[in-house]
């Protein structure tokens, strides 16, 4: 099977798959294993979900980060992935498990809406700059749209590469033009935050501005350095 057959199988049938067979598929996909729970409609267990943090902290942290080139955010994951390593392993009664899904509601949007969630965006303010409305993003997440420029500029503040995405949603690649969109890399450094306490996301900010010599504009927009026009990786 293509990754895209298996990912497509997955949204399919995933209850049939066990926990071993999860943790199995996030290796061959290089996927966080969160993110298979949640596109298998499996509850995604505490120790997998953020802690409660403060979410203004997260907010913040998130904005910094998307100052970064793509050669800062390499080192600022690296950073991040070594204060996470210091976290005691997590109870399971903080947070509790997230809930599986209903029988039947197996659509992109309960999935997009899980994939936020285990990054620690709980509401679409929380979210960085992606380049799309406040309204659009809620419009995705209710059902109502979503097309294939909108997975794509989605797909890097997920961390997750378009194609993917794409299968999740159920969406035949095509041809379309796009603009700008944020590299799976800025992604890639919220999944390595997923562990951080609020104070380890304070240092991880500060961090984060200390690589990107960000000045503060008073304005939510990102570094123009890591803005793939196509929206490949660099």
């Amino acid at each position: 099977m293509t990754r895209a057959e298996v990912l497509r199988d997955l949204v399919a049938r995933g209850r049939e798959f066990d926990t071993a067979r999860l943790h199995e598929l996030a290796d061959e996909l290089g996927l966080p294993i969160s993110d298979l729970f949640v596109i298998a409609g499996h509850p995604v267990p505490a120790r997998l979900l953020p802690p409660d943090r403060d979410r203004e902290v997260m907010r913040d942290f998130a904005y910094r980060v998307t100052f970064c080139d793509h050669a800062q955010l390499s080192s600022l994951r690296d950073f991040v992935s070594c204060l996470a390593s210091t976290n005691p392993a997590r109870a399971g009664e903080l947070p509790r498990d997230a809930e599986a899904a209903p029988i039947g509601v197996d659509g992109f949007p309960r999935i997009f809406d899980g994939l936020l969630r285990n990054r620690g965006f709980r509401r679409v303010p929380d979210l960085p700059f992606t380049g799309m409305s406040r309204s659009t993003i809620n419009g995705m997440l209710s059902g109502r749209w979503y097309s294939l420029p909108q997975l794509k500029t989605i797909a890097g503040p997920l961390g997750w590469e378009f194609a993917d995405l794409a299968a999740v949603a159920g969406e035949p690649l095509g041809t379309y033009g796009v603009g700008p969109v944020l590299c799976h890399h800025v992604g890639r450094v919220y999944v390595a935050a997923i562990p951080l306490t609020t104070a380890q996301l304070m240092q991880a900010a500060v961090e984060a501005d200390r690589r990107s010599g960000r000045e503060d504009q008073g304005a939510w927009r990102p570094w123009v350095a890591n803005l793939c026009p196509d929206g490949s990786s660099p």
